[in-house]
C-alpha cells in the first residue's frame, strides 16, 4: 500500500492514519475479516502505535471494525441482510431527496451533472472502479445537496459509506461484462430526467436503480441460505 499521497499533513498523525485505513478499507485493499494488527499497521504507515491505536478505536465507533474474541479489531462489513435494511433505508430517503433536488437544482448543477456523468464514463472504460464509485456519489450528491437539507445528504453520505463495500465488488463484477451498460444507465436517465424538470420521473429513475440493487441482494441473500441448509 503506497501511502506517500495519503497522508495530509494539516492533520494529526491519528487523523492521518485514520485516513489511511479508512480508504483502505473502502477500497477494498482492507476485506471484511481483515485483522486490525495494531503493530503491523505502525509498521506499514511508519509511525509509532499509539496513532494506530487510537485511529482503530475511531474505526470501531464509526461502524468500519469491530472487536472479535481472540482476533481483536477486524474490518467489518454489513451481512446481506444488513445490505437489505440499508437500501431499504436508502430507497425512502433517496427518492424523496430526488424529488426536492430536482424542484430546487438549477443550471449549473445540471452541468455539473452532466459532467460527473462523463467522467463516470471514461473511469468504467478505463476500469477505475473507485473512481468510477466517487463518480457516481458526486453525481448524485449535487442533486440531493439541491434538495436543501444538509441532515438528508449527511445521512445518505454515511450509508453509501456502509454500503461501499457491496459496492464495490458489484461494480467490479459488472466490469468483467461486455456490456456494462448497467453501472451508468440509471444516472444517465437520471440526468435527463431532472434535466427535464420532472421530479416524478426522475424519482421513479431513483426508485428503480435502488430496488434493482435490493433485489440483486437478497438474490444473493437467499442463494447464501440455500448453501448453509445445504451444508446442514
Amino acid at each position: 500500500m503506497d501511502t506517500s499521497k495519503r497522508l495530509e499533513p494539516t492533520l494529526s498523525m491519528a487523523d492521518r492514519v485514520y485516513a489511511v485505513l479508512h480508504e483502505s478499507i473502502m477500497s477494498g485493499e482492507f476485506p471484511v475479516g481483515y485483522r486490525l494488527r495494531i503493530r503491523d499497521l505502525a509498521a506499514l504507515v511508519g509511525t509509532s502505535e499509539m496513532p494506530v491505536r487510537e485511529a482503530i478505536r475511531r474505526l470501531e465507533e464509526a461502524g468500519f471494525a469491530e472487536r472479535v474474541p481472540h482476533r481483536g479489531s477486524v474490518v467489518k462489513g454489513l451481512d446481506l441482510a444488513e445490505l437489505v435494511h440499508a437500501y431499504d433505508v436508502r430507497l425512502l430517503l433517496e427518492v424523496e431527496a430526488t424529488r426536492l433536488g430536482v424542484d430546487r437544482i438549477g443550471d449549473e448543477g445540471i452541468a455539473e451533472m452532466r459532467e460527473g456523468l462523463i467522467e463516470m464514463r471514461r473511469a468504467i472504460a478505463e476500469g477505475r472502479v473507485m473512481d468510477y464509485l466517487d463518480l457516481d456519489e458526486a453525481v448524485l450528491g449535487v442533486l440531493y445537496e439541491a434538495s436543501g437539507n444538509p441532515v438528508l445528504v449527511d445521512t445518505l453520505r454515511s450509508l453509501w459509506a456502509q454500503c461501499r463495500a457491496y459496492k464495490t465488488v458489484g461494480a467490479r463484477s459488472a466490469l468483467d461484462k461486455p456490456d456494462n451498460d448497467a453501472l451508468w444507465r440509471h444516472q444517465e436517465r437520471l440526468v435527463d430526467t431532472v434535466e427535464s424538470g420532472d421530479a416524478e420521473a426522475a424519482a421513479a429513475v431513483t426508485r428503480e436503480s435502488l430496488v434493482s440493487a435490493t433485489d440483486r441482494i437478497k438474490a444473493q441473500l437467499r442463494d447464501q441460505k440455500k448453501k448453509e441448509q445445504g451444508k446442514e
